[in-house]
């Protein structure tokens, strides 16, 4: 069976929490419950990394407009990770090429971290944090279980993580107004940081 449908699926998981998706199938290679993962994706030093780093993306997915800064900061990491972890499964596998794996591994997270981090900049117009961490354990649960899902059930796994991102662009365009909002309240309160620094030197 070819390997898109899995390729698909890690890339979308990836633009939400690249680090989850390295994580996952790392274990899901390393306990033998799945053969189609890579032995780079295996190793220990690389399973500890992705540990750790998930486990900072958990607390600071929490926190409003922590999260956006975070974001920012992923905007090249989550696709880059995409096309990594699409290019391993693509080699791993030899039922598709390498390239072109990793362009719709990558192709595929960087529109669902733009869905995620415009989400994320709507949701941070409203002053209480609860929303923040509803949403983000939403996204934790649904990276997990769509990614393990895959495992077994890649196709289905992929008609799932389409029909997520396909939902996502469309909310993202509805959201517009507000992302708009988040970034000139942005641009204020850095334009109101250099006047005070201006005025304090």
């Amino acid at each position: 069976m070819s390997v898109l449908p899995l390729v698909f699926t890690s890339g979308w998981a990836s633009g939400i929490n690249a680090y989850a998706v390295v994580l996952l199938l790392g274990v899901f290679g390393a306990t033998g419950l799945s053969d189609a993962v890579p032995s780079a994706l295996q190793r220990p030093e690389v399973l500890v990394a992705a540990g750790a780093l998930f486990l900072c993306e958990a607390v600071a997915d929490k926190i409003p407009y922590v999260d956006s800064v975070w974001d920012s900061v992923h905007t090249v990491i989550r696709p880059i990770a995409g096309a990594w972890v699409g290019a391993l499964l693509a080699g791993h596998s030899g039922s598709l090429n390498d390239v072109v794996a990793g362009l719709i591994g990558g192709s595929t997270a960087l529109a669902s971290h733009a869905v995620k981090a415009g989400t994320r900049m709507a949701v941070n117009t409203s002053p209480e944090p609860f929303s923040n961490i509803v949403l983000s354990l939403a996204e934790d649960l649904g990276v997990a279980g769509i990614v393990s899902f895959a495992m077994f059930h890649p196709v289905a796994a992929a008609v799932i993580a389409g029909v997520l991102l396909l939902t996502g662009l469309v909310v993202l365009v509805f959201l517009v107004s507000r992302i708009r909002r988040f970034l000139r309240r942005r641009a204020e309160r850095r334009a109101s940081r250099s006047v005070t620094v201006s005025g304090g030197g």
